[in-house]
C-alpha cells in the first residue's frame, strides 16, 4: 500500500528543514500507579547507559532537567478499587507542570519513567502548551480502564481514560485528581502492540472507534504497513503534534524482561525501533514517554541492561538515528 500525498508531503517537509532535534529530559522516578518496587529506578539506569550523550553524539541539542521530587502521602486509602490516588494525582500534576515547562522552552520533551500512570501528567501538560494533540500508544496493554472498570484498581492500567474527552462522564470524583481537564479525542488516538486487554477496555475501545494495531496486526500486515497506516490515520485530519507514550512492554519479554508486566508475543526489537524512526520522520514528534522500565524485576544483570539499552535505542530512534548509518551535514573527507 503507497503512502498517503499528506504523508510524502510530510517526510519532504521533514528531510527539507530538519537540521537537528532539540531534547528537554525529565525524570519522573515514580512508582505508586502499580504495585511493584523499583520501576522509579527506571530514569536513572536510562541516563546511565548512555542516554545522554548518545544523543549528543548523533546532533540533539539536550538539556535535562533531571528528577522531579515527588510528595510522600502518609495517607492514601483506596477509594473504590482505585490504589493511591493522593499521590497518583500529586505526581501527575507536578509531571505536567514540568512537561509544560519543557514545551515552552522550545524542546522535544522525553519523560522517563516510572511506571505508565505518568502518562496523565506528560499527556495533560504537552496538551497545555501545544493545545490539541495526536496520541500513539505503544504498549502491551491498552491503559484505558477506567475506574470502575479495572479488576486491579492500579492506576497505571487507567491513564488513558482520564485523558480522553468521551469518557469524561464515566470517571467518579477522586482526591487530587480535579485538576485534570481531557485534553484528547478519540479520533487523535492510535494504539499499536496490544496483546493483553480487558474486557472493559475492548468494550471502550470498540464503542469509542479507536484505531487498534493488536499484535495480530503487526503479524498479518508487518510493522511498515502499521506504521504507513498509522501516519495516513493521523494525517486524514488536521496535522497536529504527536505524543508517543511507550512503553518498555510492548517489546518481547526477550529483548525488554525487566518490566513489571511483561507479555510474550510482543514486538521485535527491530519493529520497536522502526515505530521510532517512523515516527520521527513525520516532523511532527513533539513529546515521548519511555515508562516501566524496573531494574528489580531483571533476574540477572543482563536483562537489566538488555532493556535499559533497548529503551536508550527507542528515543534514539526518535532523534533522527537511522540503522543505514548518518553523518553529519558539513562532514568532510580527510585529504592526503
Amino acid at each position: 500500500m503507497r503512502s498517503s500525498r499528506g504523508l510524502q508531503l510530510a517526510f519532504r517537509l521533514y528531510k527539507r528543514n530538519h537540521h537537528h532535534h532539540s531534547v528537554g529530559i525529565i525524570g519522573a522516578p515514580f512508582s505508586k500507579g502499580q504495585p511493584r518496587d523499583g520501576v522509579e529506578r527506571g530514569p536513572d539506569l536510562i541516563r546511565a547507559v548512555g542516554l545522554v550523550e548518545k544523543l549528543k553524539a548523533q546532533g540533539c541539542t539536550v538539556k535535562d532537567y533531571g528528577n522531579l521530587a515527588f510528595e510522600e502521602m502518609a495517607n492514601d486509602e483506596p477509594i473504590g478499587r482505585v490504589k493511591r490516588p493522593r499521590a497518583v494525582g500529586s505526581a501527575n500534576q507536578r509531571l505536567a507542570e514540568a512537561v509544560q515547562t519543557v514545551k515552552q522552552d522550545g524542546h522535544t520533551c522525553v519523560m522517563l519513567g516510572g511506571d505508565h500512570s505518568l502518562a496523565i501528567g506528560s499527556i495533560h501538560g504537552h496538551a497545555a502548551a501545544r493545545n490539541d494533540l495526536s496520541v500513539v500508544w505503544v504498549d502491551a496493554h491498552a491503559d484505558i480502564n477506567t475506574p470502575l472498570t479495572s479488576p486491579t484498581g492500579n492506576i497505571h492500567g487507567q491513564p488513558m481514560s482520564y485523558l480522553i474527552r468521551e469518557l469524561h462522564s464515566k470517571i467518579p470524583a477522586l482526591p487530587n485528581f480535579s485538576w485534570i481537564k481531557p485534553c484528547i479525542s478519540a479520533k487523535d488516538i492510535v494504539y499499536i502492540g496490544l496483546r493483553d486487554v480487558d474486557p472493559g477496555e475492548h468494550f471502550i475501545l470498540t464503542h469509542l472507534g479507536i484505531k487498534v494495531f493488536s499484535m495480530t496486526e503487526v503479524d498479518r500486515l508487518g510493522i511498515a504497513r502499521v506504521m504507513e497506516e498509522t501516519c495516513d490515520y493521523i494525517f486524514s485530519k488536521v496535522k497536529k503534534p504527536i505524543h508517543l507514550s511507550y512503553d518498555i512492554d510492548a517489546l518481547d519479554p526477550t529483548v525488554s524482561p525487566a518490566t513489571g508486566t511483561p507479555v510474550v508475543g510482543g514486538l521485535t526489537y527491530r519493529e520497536g525501533v522502526y515505530v521510532t524512526e517512523h515516527i520521527c520522520q513525520t516532523g511532527l514528534l513533539s513529546a515521548v514517554d519511555m515508562v516501566e522500565v524496573n531494574p528489580k524485576r531483571g533476574k540477572n544483570e543482563d536483562e537489566i541492561q538488555s532493556t535499559a539499552r533497548a529503551a536508550v535505542d527507542l528515543v534514539l530512534g526518535c532523534f533522527g538515528r537511522l540503522r543505514e548509518g548518518n553523518h553529519p551535514a558539513d562532514y568532510r573527507m580527510a585529504k592526503p
